[in-house]
């Protein structure tokens, strides 16, 4: 009987538009968090500012996964793990296992070779269909080497 965990398995997913509300929400009451607040002027400005900037760069290429570094699908087979950018094609990363799959959510943790610095990716429900994100959430609990670097 052959493992399931050896045959390759690869899914992508769109820009959701839940996860687009969920996000504006948070801003929405981080800025009403600042223009409540006994702050400085200067203080609040640089607060609103920030998040300005924060929700130019997230929305285009997290959510809305409309730039060239966005990334836009996953691949697991005898390689490791794959990630795939319109700009960079299929990219070798390494799964972290602070990586979460929730019936909700998939938020992946992950390490691109050579870099320092972790990166995260959040994957909702409605950004695939529903049984390509159960299959993504089994892959992840019980694939064998999934913390492995990529060879």
């Amino acid at each position: 009987m052959s493992s399931h965990s050896s045959q390759a398995f690869e899914c992508e997913w769109n820009a959701s538009g839940g996860l687009l509300a969920l996000y504006l929400l948070m801003v929405m009451l981080a800025v009403i968090t600042l223009l409540l607040l006994p702050l400085p002027s200067w203080l609040s400005v640089l607060g609103l500012l920030l998040c300005a900037l924060h929700a130019a760069w997230v929305i285009p290429s997290h959510v809305l996964l409309c730039r060239g570094c966005s990334w836009l699908g996953l691949r697991h087979d005898q390689h490791g793990w794959s990630l795939r950018s319109r700009e960079g094609g299929w990219q070798p990363v390494q799964l972290l296992p602070d990586s979460i799959a929730l019936p909700l959510v998939v938020v992946l943790r992950f390490k691109l070779p050579g870099d320092w610095f972790s990166q995260g990716l959040c994957i909702p429900r409605g950004a695939m269909t529903p049984e390509q994100h159960r299959r993504l959430r089994l892959r992840l609990k019980f694939s064998r080497r999934r913390w492995a670097a990529p060879e």
